[in-house]
Formats: C-alpha cells, structure tokens, sequence
C-alpha cells in the first residue's frame, strides 16, 4: 500500500487542521505514541480508532478495516488488452506509469513517464508499438522524469497534460476524447493534489472490459493524495470525478497497488 494506517492518520489530521495533541488525547495515546502511529503505522498499544476517525473527519470502520490488513484483491490486467503498470523507483520512492495499447493497429499511448525512459522503451519495442499519445495527470517530478527522454525517443507523441501554462496544442480540453485504435480516451479534471491534477478514462476495450481511470496522485488504495493545493477541493473532486464511475472501473494510482471504484468507496475511510 502507498500509505500506511499512520499516513492516513497523519493526512487526516492535516485536512481536518487537528493538533496532534488533540488526536492522541482522541485516540487514548500519549503524543509520542501517536508520533510513533503516523512515523511507522504500528502502536504500542491499541489506540481507539473509532474516536480518532471521528476527529479527523474519516470513516471509523473504514478505518478499522485498514489497521485490519485491508488490501485490494490482485488485478488480473489480462482482463484489458492491453494494458500494463511498469513502476520505477528513485529516491526512495516506487511510481507507476502506464501504457495501453490498440492489439490490432498497435497504436500506444504512455500515461505519465515514473523515473526513467528505459522500461517503457523496452515494452514498446519488444510489442512493436507506435506510441501516439503521452498522457500527463500532473507535473511532479516522479511523474514526468522521463518526458525529456521520452518526447526524444518518439517526437512525433502528442503531449496531453491539464497544465494551464502547457502550449495551447498540448492542453486538455474540455470535451476532448482521444481514439487509440479502437480504445477512447477521456479526461476529467482532478485538482488538489496538484493545480494540474487530471484523471485520464479509457474505454471501449475489447470483450466488454471495464473502464480503466488512471488518476494520478488524486486516489490511492485506502488513501489519496496529499492537498498539496486544497485538501477540500482534493476530496470534493475524487467524489465527483472518480468515485462517480461505475464500481467495476479498474484505479489506476500513481503510486501503490490498483484497485477498483467499489473498493475504495467501500474501505478508503477518507470516503
């Protein structure tokens, strides 16, 4: 998982502008064992969860599920041909990027870049790709490390990305739907975790699969991202922007494991 139950506790706390003092006396515990909760997700002894989330503004058996061991079930990606998840890893930090692909006209398209070009570079050659489309759900580093290097390799992929200064030919805009093949793209707008925060929707896949959301850094399995611009505005648009999907929609974050729609609005307790 991307966050432990401390950085959901921690993250919470941040939203919902909770002293720590006031969260451990909520929780039963002193405010270093609290420190010690949100540094390393384990207590010494057990805090009272029910108490807490409701301080915070989660969800207290939501809560309880994640200090429980909840993960989401093991993807299956066969079920989308094609798509893949490649995770690189720098500086301590693991991020995925995706690719999805047309299986008859091999047409591709890259959703942000993780850290380095050469895991994409190697899965485009080794299917005999032709990459379109580089799809960016928001500019931070870990995302876009590899754009240099990628927008090299492929000059002739069209960059989509909902930065508001990009070149006008590179900008979402609104309405806007992409075919890949036989695939569609859309987007929707997801700030606060990034001014730019951008939610890409792919469907029309073959044998009726579900749609495919990759969100960036907007919702992660049991948690979302921090609100960097606006915790509210982070929270009001992953309710109306993702949650809103059909259940069955794989989530794809920007970090962790995927999930799908029902999950999260069944175990993530920040909804």
């Amino acid at each position: 998982m991307e966050d432990h139950l401390g950085d959901i506790i921690r993250k919470a706390r941040g939203m919902a502008n909770v002293s720590a003092g006031a969260a451990a006396r909520a929780a039963g515990l002193s405010e270093t064992e609290l420190g010690a909760l949100e540094e390393s997700g384990e207590a010494s002894k057990q805090p009272n969860l029910a108490a807490l989330a409701g301080l915070v503004g989660l969800d207290g058996g939501k809560l309880e599920g994640i200090a429980g061991g909840w993960l989401p079930t093991e993807k299956d990606l066969g079920v989308w041909r094609e798509l893949r998840c490649i995770t690189t890893t720098a500086e301590g930090m693991a991020v995925n990027c995706y690719v999805v692909w047309d299986e008859v006209s091999r047409e591709a398209a890259l959703f942000d870049t993780g850290w380095e070009a050469g895991p994409v570079v190697e899965l485009i050659g080794r299917e005999q790709l032709q990459l379109r489309h580089v799809f960016i759900t928001h500019g931070h580093e870990d995302h876009v490390a590899a754009l240099g290097e990628i927008r090299e390799r492929y000059p002739k992929a069209r960059l989509h990305s909902g930065a508001k200064g990009a070149p006008v030919d590179q900008r979402n805009r609104p309405n806007d739907f992409i075919h890949l093949g036989s695939l569609r793209i859309t987007h929707r707008d997801t700030p606060g975790h990034a001014a730019d925060g951008t939610t890409y929707i792919i469907g029309t896949w073959p044998d009726d699969a579900p749609h495919v959301a990759v969100v960036g850094d907007a919702l992660f399995a049991g948690s979302m991202g921090r609100g960097n611009q606006s915790w509210e505005l982070a929270r009001q648009k992953v309710r109306e922007q993702i949650l809103t999907l059909p259940p069955e929609t794989l989530v794809c974050p920007g970090h962790g494991p995927l999930t799908t729609v029902a999950e999260e609005k069944a175990h993530n307790p920040f909804f």
